[in-house]
């Protein structure tokens, strides 16, 4: 999966120039919580944060009154508080190397960037989840399988030649190493709704044949 393919293509960005309170004023119009910082050329400087924009600006407590605070926010400028070394991916990155940036630097959202280094797109957290509904095929409902299976060659067939003997249709397969020791692996098998003595009878096969670590079902 490419990032190109489930990143905002049309960004919201600003300039070093632009004021804290015109960025602030981008954000909550647009529900974001970061925005690229471009030069006249659209090219990536920098990155500006909801949280940059609110440790810049004056407390609540202050003692300037309100022509005095819009005079300093309209002086303060994004490139005064904007974060310079930003991570950035490309469109032909994929959507796990984001969601591992994302993951490594806690960040909500990176930049896309061109190979001239000019933003084409912003992929977020959000945009990630999408992914997960996506490729788990959670919306379609049925019952996910979880196993824990040998991590050699042809342990998932037996799970499959089961499935199959029950006519039941797959929706999704992944593949998990992270809580499993290295001569194992965790596998979870999503497939279509069936009526309860199907789904009992599969059940009570997988269990006895496999070790099953849990069953699910998800309706929508």
């Amino acid at each position: 999966m490419l990032i190109k393919d489930w990143m905002s293509k049309t960004p919201v960005t600003v300039k070093p120039a632009t004021s804290i309170m015109k960025a602030a004023k981008l954000m909550k119009e647009n529900g974001y919580h970061r925005l690229p910082v471009v030069d006249d050329d659209d090219t990536l400087v920098g990155i500006v944060s909801d949280r940059d924009i609110k440790e810049a600006s004056p407390s609540k407590a202050t003692t300037l009154d309100m022509h005095e605070l819009y005079y300093l926010l309209s002086e303060i400028k994004i490139g005064d508080i904007m974060t310079k070394n930003v991570v950035a991916v490309t469109p032909e990155d994929t959507v796990e190397k984001a969601a591992v940036l994302l993951l490594r630097h806690n960040v909500g959202g990176l930049p896309v960037v061109d190979g001239e280094n000019k933003v084409v797109g912003v992929i977020t957290d959000s945009d990630i989840f999408k992914v997960l509904v996506s490729i788990t095929g959670v919306l379609s409902g049925g019952i996910q399988f979880a196993l824990d299976l040998p991590n050699v060659s042809g342990s998932l067939k037996t799970v499959l030649d089961d499935l199959k003997g029950h006519d039941v249709r797959i929706i999704s397969i992944l593949t998990s190493y992270d809580d499993a020791t290295p001569d194992r692996r965790t596998v979870y098998i999503r497939v279509h709704p069936m009526d309860d003595a199907k789904a009992k009878a599969l059940i009570e096969r997988l269990g006895a044949n496999h070790h099953l670590l849990y069953w699910a079902k998800d309706n929508f």
